[in-house]
């Protein structure tokens, strides 16, 4: 892990001093809160709450104002110690993200959840919540995952190709009407032009990929590598025998997979089976 950059100057209480540097950059960039949105491509709200104080904000939108900023892990290190855990979000996981933002194309498989990329706001707060957050921390993470979702949208926004294990459908939250909005949001997605929405049926077998969710990058240099992530542990994968193997795994799943239009009408006809919220 590289050499953190000594906090000092300002405060020295770790929140307060995160909030200053907020400030304190985006006066020096002359941007407004919502040239700041506009360029990083999340609500000009949150970095307002971000500067109040009302919200920390998570470790994607700290480090994209990092990478902004021209401070390379320096607000993230701040960020840190303000929500008082140093060792949450490890080096690993910073890259990943860093090389995510950067991504020409994407690739996925889901075992168990949508990705993150398409996640709704409910969805990704019961997500977490039973992963054990509260309070603060909770809408920190909730915002950032949601934060995300700016990836894949707009002129320039990069191809995407997720495969869903049929689990995920048929593991709804328990609020109804959120996973309604989920559901939803899937078939929303399936229709966008750079977004390939695949579900592998429980029909199809045992395969390589049945415990290990995975994400393939392909990074503007032309290499491609590979996060994967299980309920313990993620890990970033960039040696090229490992992602090419992974990569043959992927595509024997591939061929498993039901073709995007027949994968919409199943999560359509899934949605049809939840119930409506009553009429008032």
């Amino acid at each position: 892990m590289p050499p953190r950059r000594a906090v000092t100057g300002r405060s020295q209480e770790p929140r307060r001093r995160f909030i200053e540097e907020l400030r304190a950059k985006r006066a020096q960039s002359g941007e407004s809160l919502r040239q700041l949105a506009e360029v990083l491509g999340w609500d000009y709200s949150l970095f307002g709450k971000m500067e109040s104080g009302e919200t920390l904000g998570g470790p994607e939108v700290v480090q994209a104002l990092d990478q902004h900023y021209g401070t390379p892990g320096f607000l993230l290190a701040l960020w840190e110690l303000a929500v008082g855990d140093p060792t949450q979000f490890r080096e690993q996981y910073r890259r990943y993200m860093a090389l995510e933002a950067e991504a020409t194309s994407l690739w996925h498989y889901a075992v168990s959840a949508p990705p993150g990329l398409l996640q709704t706001e409910g969805y990704a707060r019961e997500a977490l919540s039973a992963g054990g957050f509260r309070g603060e921390e909770l809408n920190q993470q909730v915002e950032a995952r949601i934060g995300r979702r700016s990836l894949l949208t707009g002129d320039d926004a990069p191809p995407f190709r997720t495969m869903l294990s049929e689990a995920v459908l048929r593991t709804p939250l328990r609020d109804p009407q959120a996973w309604r909005h989920q559901l939803e949001h899937l078939i929303e997605a399936a229709d966008s032009p750079n977004i390939m929405l695949h579900v592998v049926p429980q029909t199809a077998g045992l395969h390589g990929l049945m415990n290990t969710a995975v994400m393939f990058l392909r990074l503007a240099d032309g290499r491609t590598v590979a996060y994967t992530e299980n309920d313990i542990r993620g890990q970033l994968i960039e040696e090229n025998d490992q992602v090419e193997r992974l990569l043959r795994t992927y595509d024997a799943v591939r061929d498993l997979a039901l073709s995007p239009a027949e994968s919409r009408k199943v999560i359509t006809q899934m949605l049809e089976e939840v119930p409506c919220a009553p009429s008032t």
